[in-house]
């Protein structure tokens, strides 16, 4: 019986071998999270959860992006799951945000698309962010400035612009998600882009894009003519 209870830590110490080995790049995705769950989960085996939890939600991306709440509905989720799993995501959200530092944005774009798909590409409520950039467009600072619901972000056109004056930034690039999976703006997502422009402009900072992401692919609205 004891045997059966522990056959797991035979399966841990062959997992963590296979990790030094290939740098994790080998595991797959239910494998990654299974081992990000040892440490909350010493004492049994974390590879149920781990295919449970991509069950629910998709993918290991959607898995790290899940809201808090929505992993409780989880069976065996708590606290120090959850929280290991929000480290872990912040975790790779700055090492791609520290990617981005000293690059001019606007000649690093792909880079810059795959950072803000890690940020809130699988959010499940509509966020809105903002990139502030130098003068040489390196980025400062990204900051989300509203959360909303699954279609919509209210957001204020005086608050944005302040803020930039505030960390001193020269432009900026506006990001926000449709959780609804189709990328297209919105007449209210273009209507409020073109006031954002217009407040930035008269203070002489510029507004370089607006980059909805969803599931389906990503849109910028100065790709399209919209600004």
């Amino acid at each position: 019986m004891a045997a059966e209870r522990t056959h797991y830590l035979g399966h841990r110490a062959r997992l963590r071998a296979r990790v030094l080995d290939s740098r994790a790049e080998a595991l797959a995705d239910y494998e990654l999270l299974e081992f990000l769950l040892f440490g909350a989960q010493p004492r049994q085996d974390t590879k149920p959860l781990a295919k449970a939890l991509i069950q629910r939600f998709g993918s290991l991306p959607a898995v790290l992006a899940a809201d808090p709440e929505a992993l409780r509905g989880v069976a065996g989720m708590g606290d120090a799951k959850i929280a290991v799993l929000l480290v872990a995501r912040e975790a790779a959200v700055r090492l791609a945000r520290e990617d981005l530092r000293d690059r001019p944005l606007l000649s690093s774009w792909d880079r810059l698309v795959d950072y803000c798909r890690m940020t809130l590409g699988h959010e499940a409520v509509e966020q809105f962010r903002v990139l502030f950039l130098d003068r040489k467009n390196r980025l400062i600072a990204d900051e989300r400035q509203q959360k909303g619901t699954v279609d919509h972000t209210p957001v204020y056109p005086r608050e944005v612009v302040k803020r930039a004056l505030e960390l001193g930034a020269s432009a900026m690039i506006l990001v926000h998600n449709h959780p609804s999976g189709d990328p297209t703006p919105s007449q209210a997502d273009v209507e409020m882009t073109r006031a954002v422009a217009e407040a930035a402009k008269s203070l002489g900072i510029a507004l370089h894009d607006h980059l909805i992401l969803a599931r389906s692919g990503e849109t910028s609205l100065r790709g399209l003519g919209l600004m």
